[in-house]
């Protein structure tokens, strides 16, 4: 494997207070009882799906590792924590000190997962494992909303282009990691350069309304663009008149025009009209962009249209109404002491609510049905049974600290690419409803 294609690995700046304060003050009580060497397991998963969603979609998992191999506390960091008296002498003596040095099994980027499956299995002593829930948390809830939403786009396209073009729409770093989750949900291209840069996710870009407006007239303003980018690109022709935009269009770029931008308007009735236009100029092979707010829906509905590719922002970097995926890191095992011979007991949560979670050390793994179609997420703490031992999920990603499993982002896309066609076929439906399949404990 190249090195390149596990993109620029970028300079990241510590990660350890991206945190609660109260895994700090945790990891002070637990040092001062005897407790914080207690070799203990956490687990991420999510007690149900987003209201209306079938299944969720693993992303952020390559973040996740670069989080955890970040995470350290530099002299600043220890005096801010010490002038805010966030936690004692000792404490910082340990922290000082820290680097996660334990193990870290998970659902691979792009799997799909359901209600109680065991994302992310962290594995070590309870002090250097719960340092690490908030940023944990804070990735995969974000990456996997923006995930699953791209998917969802993905499959409403029927395999025709996406452009993720969000970055305006959310913080300037929520931006990138967008664009890195909707590639892996099957977005093909991003306008986001520092995306690019970072994940060699393909960018594109050519003009908005405001070039158009610059100049004296639109024709003025198509011809610098074709001057200066080439007949093969994209013009935007709804600043003022489409038809007009359309013929002035092809009369300077010629029917080798790559392809014209609708941002406005009835987009089922323009785009009809549109490709009529330019068949009856000739630019038969050129091809129509549109944009406007679109989310899933909208991309359905213009499935009947000839449309070669859909823009998508706002609705996208905000995880189309669900930007949250509900994930939890809860402690499900641990034993008494640091020993590893020590036997590990499970532990739980009892709540009278929906809060509950389920106790013991989890593997997971699917069942297909005679035709090879998902039927059920199988979970269990025990012995996995012969039938399921080569259908498992979770995979190997830190073992005693280090990172043993990144891999291309084009690795995660074509996964979640096979993940998604592995499950029946009711899971791509918009219309709300329950998980596309039970998820049964052993």
């Amino acid at each position: 494997m190249n090195s390149a294609d596990l993109g620029r690995r970028v300079g990241v700046p510590s990660t350890a207070l991206f945190t609660d304060q109260y895994e700090l003050t945790m990891v002070q009580a637990a040092l001062k009882a005897g407790t914080a060497d207690r070799r203990s397991v956490f687990e991420a998963f999510t007690r149900r799906l987003p209201e209306g969603r079938r299944y969720g979609v693993v992303a952020g998992i390559g973040r996740v590792l670069d989080a955890v191999e970040n995470f350290h506390f530099d002299d600043e960091m220890l005096t801010f924590l010490r002038e805010q008296n966030v936690v004692d002498g000792p404490t910082l003596a340990w922290l000082a000190d820290y680097r996660f040095s334990g193990d870290i099994w998970g659902y691979p980027e792009g799997e799909v997962y359901f209600p109680g499956s065991p994302i992310l299995r962290v594995e070590g002593s309870f002090a250097e494992c719960v340092l690490l829930e908030t940023v944990i948390l804070s990735i995969l809830n974000h990456d996997s909303a923006i995930a699953a939403a791209a998917s969802r786009m993905s499959a409403a396209a029927g395999g025709r282009g996406l452009i993720e073009m969000g970055a305006r729409r959310t913080h300037e770093l929520s931006a990138v990691a967008s664009a890195r989750a909707a590639y892996i949900g099957g977005f093909n291209t991003t306008s986001d350069l520092a995306a690019g840069f970072r994940y060699n996710i393909p960018t594109v870009g050519t003009s908005a309304h405001a070039f158009t407006l610059l100049h004296d007239t639109e024709r003025d303003a198509f011809r610098a663009q074709v001057d200066s980018l080439g007949r093969g690109t994209t013009l935007l022709v709804d600043t003022y008149d489409v038809a007009e935009a359309v013929r002035t269009a092809v009369e300077i770029a010629g029917t080798e025009l790559g392809a014209v931008r609708i941002d406005s308007g009835d987009l089922l009735l323009v785009a009809h009209r549109v490709r009529q236009q330019l068949d009856e100029l000739g630019a038969t092979r050129t091809k129509i962009v549109v944009t406007s707010d679109l989310d899933e829906y909208a991309i359905a509905s213009l499935a009947a249209a000839p449309v070669d590719a859909y823009g998508v922002g706002t609705q996208l970097v905000t995880g189309s109404g669900q930007p949250t995926c509900s994930m939890v890191y809860k402690l499900v095992a641990r034993a008494g002491s640091a020993d590893p011979a020590e036997p590990l007991r499970p532990v739980a949560k009892k709540s009278l609510g929906a809060k509950s979670s389920v106790g013991g050390r989890k593997w997971a793994a699917r069942r297909l049905d005679a035709h090879g179609i998902a039927e059920a997420e199988v979970i269990g703490t025990g012995a996995v049974p012969p039938e399921l031992a080569d259908r498992q999920l979770l995979v190997e990603l830190v073992r005693d600290g280090e990172v043993i499993a990144r891999e291309p982002l084009d690795a995660a896309r074509e996964r979640h690419i096979a993940a998604r066609a592995g499950l029946p076929m009711s899971a791509v439906q918009l219309s709300r409803g329950e998980p596309v399949i039970p998820t049964e404990y052993m």
